[in-house]
């Protein structure tokens, strides 16, 4: 068997391996895994169980990650592995978030040349690392995201936002885009729906923006983080980094262990509102509602039009300004 790869941003300790790539901070004992299911302590040294494998390969919209100021229109060749440093009990990809599913190689070179040939044949914009956490294969993006960049194509993360400052900032100089989960305001609900303090995706966001392109998700759950006192913790918060930070509310489903019906539109409505006293650009996902997904100008210019994944930039010139009354916007083209 191939010699697994030895994982970085880790020390040797008394008996154990000490991770530190997320809050976590997990004390690895020997041939026992993190709270990820990932990163396993092999003989006193910490090595990866998913570096280079994949569970899952697509080329999806730019818009389905969702990223709607970034290349609207456009695709990224998406990629995933298995394991997640959260426990969701409403996640809707458990199946690789909490197992070892079958997986197939994709070395970061073989990767970067697949997203050059849909680049080639498809315009695909670079790659997407998504499905699971993308920071628990951090090893994988890391020696993938400079490939990808040579090419001149770009590199996304889709996230929950787990991760330590310090590795965070030593991968964004390769990172273009990020969506991050921001799951609820309360540390008490992230305990108990996610098994952990996720709230550190609050600074991995205010890390980030200062770095690349950023856009905010909030999976809105009846009964768990959508009073008004909740979604004003996370709006405000918003607001304070960037009131033009693109945010999207999305509908929730029940999923995995988690059986509450689905959230009624009224209730994303009243989301949607409620957000837009404080922010720019605000949309609902995973319902079509009117007036919730296209994105306009403040002149009432009506800059891309969108219907489901599919998005047509319509009021935009090349450098992302309103064709109608010149204004710059934070869409990126």
């Amino acid at each position: 068997m191939t010699e697994l790869m030895e994982c970085r941003w880790w020390e040797p300790g008394e008996g154990v391996a000490l991770c530190h790539l997320c809050p976590w901070q997990c004390h690895i004992r020997p041939e026992k895994t993190g709270v990820c299911g990932v990163r396993r302590n092999v003989d006193g040294v910490l090595r990866s169980l998913n570096y280079g494998r994949v569970t899952s390969v697509a080329l999806d919209p730019v818009e389905k990650k969702p990223l709607y100021h970034f290349y609207p229109g456009s695709n990224l060749l998406s990629i995933g592995t298995f394991g997640c440093n959260l426990k969701c009990s409403f996640c809707q990809n458990w199946e690789i978030s909490q197992g070892q599913p079958r997986t197939q190689s994709l070395s970061p070179q073989d990767a970067a040349r697949l997203a050059q040939k849909y680049h080639d044949s498809h315009g695909n914009l670079g790659i997407a690392y998504t499905y699971n956490e993308p920071f628990i294969w951090y090893e994988y993006v890391q020696d993938t995201a400079p490939l990808v960049r040579e090419r001149g194509l770009k590199n996304v993360l889709v996230t929950n936002g787990m991760v330590q400052p310090e590795p965070l900032r030593e991968l964004l100089p390769f990172i273009d885009a990020m969506n991050v989960d921001i799951k609820f305001w309360s540390k008490e609900r992230y305990r108990e729906l996610c098994g952990g303090p996720g709230w550190q995706a609050r600074e991995t966001v205010e890390i980030a923006a200062e770095r690349c392109h950023v856009e905010i998700t909030v999976l809105i759950i009846p009964g768990y983080n959508d009073t008004e006192e909740e979604l004003e913790g996370i709006f405000s918060w918003a607001a304070g980094v960037n009131p033009e930070m693109p945010v999207h509310l999305s509908r929730y489903h029940p999923a995995y262990r988690l059986n509450v019906p689905a959230t009624p539109p009224e209730t994303l409505l009243r989301a949607f509102e409620l957000a837009r006293r404080r922010l720019r650009y605000v949309y609902l996902g995973n319902i079509m509602l009117p007036g919730t997904s296209d994105t306009e100008c403040e002149c009432g210019a009506t800059l891309v039009e969108r219907s489901g994944f599919y998005a047509q930039p319509v009021g935009l010139d090349a450098q992302g300004r309103c064709k109608a009354c010149g204004a710059e916007t934070t869409i990126r083209c």
